[in-house]
């Protein structure tokens, strides 16, 4: 939120400094916030309320997200855009598509990243998913969690339990490589045998 000095507050509303010093003293209007130099600031809230501005509501968005752990399966990705886009259209929604290629159990994709952050900055009335395990592998809960939190629907379109047999094991794969690194020894080396199998098996 924006803040103001006594002289840019006096200025915007047409009063002067010494007003605004006594509608303090008379607690007809406080400042929003007093530093400890003593100085007064104004919030844009108080500037609105005072010049009877009311600030329109933030548009919701609902958006659409869409994910395939690898480069190879972007068709895939483009198959399940299409899914999702001409869902939300017979539902009548305005939107947008936000989509990922990584892995499900990594947390720091970038189309994710950006949908948490509209989420919990208001942005967001519903996100539409294809399936449940689109949105993260493990964790949708925590996820979950985070919309209720902000009011934020999530959107299943199709909720059968469905797992892609390579990509589950590209997760597993990805979860063995961190847990592999942190080891040593005969521990490490068993490790890396098993990720080998199932890349193999793969």
């Amino acid at each position: 939120m924006k803040y103001y000095s006594i002289g840019e507050f006096a200025k915007l509303i047409g009063k002067t400094e010494q007003t605004l010093r006594n509608w303090d003293k008379n607690n007809r209007l406080k400042p929003a916030y007093i530093a400890p130099s003593g100085f007064r600031y104004y919030s844009e809230e108080q500037l609105h309320h005072f010049l009877g501005i009311r600030k329109q509501p933030l548009k919701k968005k609902v958006i659409g997200y869409c994910r395939v752990s690898s480069q190879k399966r972007k068709d895939d990705l483009e198959r399940q855009i299409e899914h999702v886009k001409t869902y939300m259209i017979a539902k009548g929604y305005q939107f947008e598509i936000i989509s990922d290629i990584g892995s499900g159990m990594n947390y720091n994709k970038k189309g994710l990243s950006k949908l948490i952050d509209m989420i919990c900055n208001n942005e967001v009335e519903k996100v539409v998913i294809l399936y449940k395990d689109r949105l993260v592998r493990f964790g949708f809960e925590l996820i979950e969690q985070i919309c209720q939190r902000y009011g934020v629907e999530i959107e299943i379109i199709d909720n059968t339990e469905r797992t892609e047999e390579q990509e589950l094991v590209e997760d597993l794969v990805q979860i063995i490589t961190v847990f592999s690194c942190k080891l040593q020894g005969k521990r490490a080396d068993k490790a890396k045998k098993l990720m080998k199998e199932l890349t193999e098996n793969d």
